[in-house]
């Protein structure tokens, strides 16, 4: 059967990961072949030392960047990096604002897809296509950080996932077996909090875990790729039976959530799973190792909803890339460590550091859950529809989804008002739409 452009999209990430046997490494040193102006790197004695202010929304990746940067500047004694991390709701805000005023830091996490080269496409972004490493990526990693101008503005960081961890010891003590289907999982709920046990830890007050949710629920509902690809040729939009029916089963599930979650935060839900004061965490693959830290004994599982050819579905998406700033005063020094994050030295750090799947090809997993993150990636994947494919407009259509959806826990809105606003938002932009 001849494969669709969007399962070409999918097939195309675990490219860079082991478990497809990626063969392509990355053998440039973090030393050599630098980029950009001249400046003195501080190799020598009585050299002055380049300082570098690197900055990121992932509070909880701190010591583990700093193993990676000491990694780093072993082999580049004139350089020294200063990672400042800040809270997720509060980094785009933080950076936009640096950058619009002439500063702003040298090295800057950006979010992955058209959130992120916003920035480019508003001149704040070195180009990257020269980097040592850089044409190593998969072609459809690289498109995360492609601006519309065709040039990378990114080296990649990981491949992502989101599904429903399961706390495994609870669902022995209870009796409870793995969901596969819709039906299976809201009588699972049920089952749990007959029981007196809090069936998802759950919150709504970042807008952004939301839509994550929505990318476990809806596949399974609207049909995975088949529905995808016929969004993206205009012949299947936000008002469609099937997109509008995972919107009413995201409000099937509030039932099921904690008490007040219109209030909790990322951190708040995180820590109702990890002290097991909740069965089931709806989340990605990057809230696995924050998990583990709160709780190392903690007997986590995953389960992904089965879609319509009884395979469960997995969504999947390329997470955040590394940039560097087109003002910076240290662009050399900055480059060269945009050349480290590009081999497979780096990819080997991240993903022991932080239990993820390193974008970087040829890279190895060796945890097991993450294998079967990626063995399930690779089985029988979907797109992020409203991350990967959404992210323009004024507010983005990704956001307009997110708010939404909001609105909707605070009984303020319905599902279909909610279907409404999101194809009223992409109908301003999104051209196949527009026919």
């Amino acid at each position: 059967m001849k494969k669709k452009r969007v399962s070409v999209f999918l097939s195309t990430l675990l490219v860079a990961s082991a478990l497809l046997g990626a063969c392509s490494s990355n053998t440039s040193s973090p030393d050599t072949g630098s980029q950009g102006g001249k400046e003195n790197l501080g190799s020598q004695g009585n050299q002055e030392q380049v300082v570098l202010s690197m900055h990121s929304w992932r509070v909880e990746d701190g010591d583990g960047y700093k193993k990676i940067i000491k990694e780093f500047e072993q082999t580049n004694p004139g350089v020294k990096i200063e990672f400042k991390a800040f809270k997720s709701t509060e980094y785009n805000t933080i950076l936009n604002t640096a950058l619009q005023g002439d500063s702003g830091p040298d090295i800057m996490q950006l979010r992955p897809y058209q959130a992120g080269m916003s920035l480019a496409d508003s001149g704040y972004l070195e180009p990257l296509d020269s980097v040592p490493g850089i044409n190593h990526f998969a072609p459809d990693v690289l498109k995360a950080a492609t601006a519309k101008d065709g040039k990378v503005y990114g080296v990649p960081l990981s491949l992502n996932s989101t599904q429903i961890y399961y706390n495994k010891k609870m669902f022995v003590d209870q009796g409870i077996q793995e969901p596969k289907t819709w039906d299976e999982l809201l009588q699972t709920a049920k089952a749990l909090k007959d029981k007196g046990v809090t069936p998802f830890a759950f919150g709504a007050k970042e807008a952004w875990l939301l839509s994550l949710s929505h990318g476990v629920i809806a596949p399974a509902e609207y049909g995975g790729n088949e529905f995808v690809d016929k969004v993206q040729k205009g012949e299947a939009n936000f008002l469609s039976p099937e997109f509008k029916k995972s919107i009413e089963q995201m409000k099937e599930l509030a039932p099921y959530f904690p008490d007040n979650f219109v209030g909790l935060d990322q951190n708040d839900t995180r820590a109702l799973f990890a002290t097991e004061k909740a069965a089931m965490y709806i989340h990605g693959s990057f809230d696995l190792d924050p998990m583990h830290k709160l709780n190392p004994n903690l007997d986590v599982d995953f389960f992904t909803l089965q879609g319509q050819d009884g395979n469960p579905l997995i969504t999947t998406w390329v997470d955040g890339s590394w940039g560097v700033n087109a003002k910076s005063p240290h662009k050399e020094a900055a480059l060269k460590f945009m050349e480290f994050m590009a081999t497979q030295k780096f990819g080997e750090m991240f993903a022991n550091e932080f239990k993820r799947i390193s974008a970087v090809p040829g890279v190895k997993v060796d945890d097991p859950l993450v294998n079967k993150m990626a063995e399930r990636t690779e089985k029988n994947a979907t797109p992020y529809l409203i991350l990967v494919y959404f992210g323009e407009g004024n507010p983005t259509t990704k956001a307009e989804l997110e708010n939404s959806l909001q609105g909707m826990y605070l009984d303020k809105m319905t599902p279909d008002q909610v279907a409404e606003t999101v194809q009223k938002s992409a109908e301003s932009w999104f051209a196949p739409f527009k026919k």
